[in-house]
């Protein structure tokens, strides 16, 4: 037993998941029924495996991840009422109604096998139809009917580095379902890939593993940037550390 909280180094293995949301215009029956009239549209905000079920609905949600997530926190606009929502339980996900827009925090808390820190996420809720450019555009109610569900969903992976044994025992009894190679469904838009709009609409979007190889490509190019800034502003920080070296050393000598 002791064995199994040993870590295995310079092995690493990671889980593919997505958050995001998904909104509905209410009808004008739906809204009369509301302690709140002035709210337009029901959401979901959730977190969820990649991969989609066959003939599902929604957005990903093929694998249930309790094996490795014990809670997701979800921090909706202090506006509302327990605006921080503790889910314990599969599917991690919160449905509320309103008329904003806001910044989700979305805290994830591994299992205690994991020996894990928890990890916070970012989601931006999203209620009106994708433009090309992102900027937001409130069409009236019919017309946004018409459109359908509007989708916002992020692709990322959790990346475990040296695994105690036991999680990693654990993590081998539920490998993720396969992303499939080849898009039968519409995809999920990105703003990181406006051509990718026209491709989203049409029904409950997917992703796929051309996706997720893409979104590597995104993460690691970004990954790459942060390092080059990091590595100019070393440079300059030597530069200005010469400079004033210098200075001290003129002021010294002509002291």
């Amino acid at each position: 037993m002791a064995n199994e909280r040993v870590r295995v180094r310079g092995l690493s293995i990671f889980r593919p998941l997505i958050y995001g949301n998904t909104a509905t215009v209410l009808t004008a029956k739906e809204r009369e029924g509301l302690a709140s009239p002035d709210h337009t549209h029901k959401w979901t905000v959730a977190v969820r495996s990649a991969a989609s079920a066959p003939d599902s609905d929604q957005v990903g949600g093929a694998d249930d991840l309790s094996y490795f997530i014990k809670r997701v926190t979800f921090k909706l606009h202090d506006t509302y009422a327990n605006p921080s929502r503790n889910i314990d339980k599969p599917p991690f996900e919160v449905s509320e109604t309103g008329w904003g827009e806001f910044e989700i925090q979305i805290r994830i808390t591994f299992v205690p096998e994991s020996g894990e820190k928890a990890m916070t996420l970012y989601h931006h809720l999203k209620l009106h139809p994708w433009t090309a450019t992102g900027d937001p555009e409130i069409p009236p109610i019919e017309v946004a009917i018409k459109h359908g569900p509007v989708h916002s969903w992020q692709y990322d992976e959790v990346v475990f580095n040296d695994p105690y044994q036991n999680f990693l025992n654990l993590l081998t009894q539920y490998p993720p379902t396969q992303l499939p190679k080849t898009r039968k469904k519409p995809v999920p838009f990105n703003l990181a890939n406006p051509g990718s709009l026209e491709a989203s609409r049409g029904g409950v979007p997917e992703f796929t593993a051309l996706m997720e190889k893409e979104e590597a490509e995104r993460l690691e190019e970004a990954r790459k940037a942060v390092i080059a800034e990091q590595e100019r502003w070393r440079a300059k920080l030597i530069e200005k550390e010469k400079e004033l070296e210098k200075l001290t050393k003129d002021l010294e000598f002509g002291g």
